[in-house]
């Protein structure tokens, strides 16, 4: 009894944290709510979902086990393997991939009375749907110690606001599935994880929002949501239990109903800090100073697709043109043969440390380097692409830093794929993404997510010292087109009062616990 007490304890800390951003909003304009999310092996996450047997951060365990869930997730899998496990190179530990989920988490508030629900971030699909009078979908999880964690289930007849979206209604993609046109509208959404999905029917109802100003005012957004009866796959196992907010181009995704309804403009950003606290904000349309490229949408399935011109490595430019999909739910960066040639034999042509030769099978990048022992950082050839339009986008962090028995190893944190290429959250960190759905562009502009300045920023972390990581603000880029070293600047206050209220919840909580 002690234990689940605890959890749920647990569980709410996360929210207070999570959701305190959504009364500490830095104004940016009329129109825009915002509210924080976090990376899935966040500190924060891992309280409320747990990695089954995920290994430390910034091992080289742990970069394998992140770039097979990105294949997983985004359906590249290896045949002539079990899909969902990892074994290690020492043969001595496994992990299922599958339960990892997606990237981003955040709290979300929905319904008259309004319940929390923990949910992931998808740039990837369109439906935002929640667990749901559930015959089958996970209702707790499982903590550490054995104990359970309840999780917040929602229903239709609950909620005053909630209303059935009739089969006659221009959202309703099976309307030939239906007795009649006032029947309920229902949903399947099949993901490419074999033999995932979330069946329902589609309903509307108030999405509680937060203006980005210094009113805070609370918006009750009217949104259209699937009634998740029936979870399938992966859900089951940890990669969205408490529901999946789809971010994408589709008329039913959340941020194209908030265009529709006039509360937002047709636009929103992401952010993404070092630390794997980051921010979305609806209605969003960037800064006049902003860079851009158009977005290349195609049907019938459009995504957040990009066209690059040029790579630059070093100041050595190569003319290459292809196709890129800005991707937040991908961990690293995938590019296909050309510009992954490109870019890795330039940068090793140009890297000052030797190459690190290992038999280590768990390291999922090639090109890696064994930083000199006399040595507490490293320089790195910038790495910069050239979007069309002429845009330049320099990428800030594109190495991972990895410590190993004998020295501290550093990859450039790429992989070859067969398919289109994907621009993952490595090469957007330290930045402000911008999906202008009304434009038609991707906007970009340097950002710490919280002061709205260009710095660097750093927060408390719980890794542990004895890892002898170089820190990031030591990082020389050897080029000089890339912009200066960020110096590291105060949060603005708003922000300080978040992370002190939450530190003063765990100080109570690790008190009861």
């Amino acid at each position: 009894m002690v234990l689940y007490s605890s959890c749920r304890i647990m569980y709410l800390g996360l929210i207070l944290l999570l959701s305190s951003s959504w009364v500490l909003d830095r104004c940016e304009g009329f129109g825009e709510f915002g509210f924080e999310f976090h990376h899935r092996f966040s500190d924060q996450v891992v309280r409320a979902l747990p990695g089954d047997g995920l290994p430390n951060r910034d091992s080289s365990k742990y970069y394998r086990v992140m770039a097979h869930r990105d294949r997983l997730i985004r359906g590249r899998r290896l045949a002539s393997v079990d899909q969902s496990l990892v074994t290690f190179s020492d043969g001595n530990e496994t992990v299922r991939v599958d339960a990892l989920g997606f990237l981003h988490y955040a709290n979300v508030s929905i319904g008259t009375p309004s319940d929390w629900f923990l949910v992931a971030l998808d740039t990837g699909s369109d439906l935002f749907w929640l667990p749901c009078d559930c015959t089958n979908c996970v209702r707790e999880l499982k903590a550490p110690g054995g104990s359970s964690l309840e999780l917040n289930i929602y229903s239709p007849n609950v909620s005053s606001t909630s209303s059935k979206v009739p089969c006659n209604s221009s959202l309703c993609t099976r309307g030939d599935r239906c007795a009649s046109p006032q029947s309920n509208c229902p949903y399947q959404i099949r993901y490419l994880s074999n033999g995932t999905s979330s069946t329902g029917v589609l309903v509307e109802d108030v999405l509680h929002l937060v203006s980005n100003d210094k009113s805070s005012k609370t918006i009750p957004a009217r949104v259209t949501l699937g009634c998740g009866q029936v979870q399938t796959g992966v859900f089951h196992d940890g990669a969205a239990p408490n529901g999946l907010f789809g971010l994408g181009l589709e008329d039913i995704s959340v941020p194209s109903v908030l265009a529709k309804e006039g509360i937002a403009a047709n636009s929103f950003s992401m952010c993404f800090g070092t630390d794997g606290a980051g921010r979305i904000s609806f209605g969003d349309k960037g800064s006049v100073d902003q860079r851009e490229t158009p977005l290349n949408i195609r049907q019938p399935h459009p995504t957040y697709n990009i066209t690059v011109t040029k790579i630059s490595v070093g100041g050595n430019v190569g003319d290459l043109e292809f196709d890129a999909v800005f991707d937040s739910g991908t961990s690293f960066t995938y590019l296909t043969d050309a510009a992954y040639t490109l870019i890795s034999e330039s940068f090793n042509s140009l890297a000052l440390d030797k190459r690190y030769q290992t038999t280590d099978s768990d390291l999922p990048f090639e090109y890696c380097y064994a930083l000199s022992a006399n040595k507490d950082s490293f320089q790195y050839p910038a790495v910069n692409l050239t979007m069309k339009g002429g845009s330049s986008y320099p990428v800030y962090h594109p190495l991972v830093v990895i410590p190993m028995k004998d020295t501290d190893v550093y990859c450039l944190a790429i992989m070859k794929i067969e398919e289109i290429s994907i621009i993952g959250q490595n090469f957007m960190t330290g930045y402000r993404v911008v999906f202008d759905r009304e434009k038609l562009v991707l906007g970009w502009k340097e950002s710490d997510c919280y002061t709205g300045e260009t710095s660097a920023r750093t927060l408390p972390s719980n890794r542990s010292s004895a890892s002898a990581r170089p820190p990031t603000s030591s990082y020389e880029p050897e080029a000089t087109n890339i912009p200066s070293q960020r110096s590291n600047t105060s949060t603005s206050s708003a922000y300080s009062i978040s992370i002190s209220l939450s530190l003063f919840f765990f100080s109570i909580l690790a008190f009861f616990i």
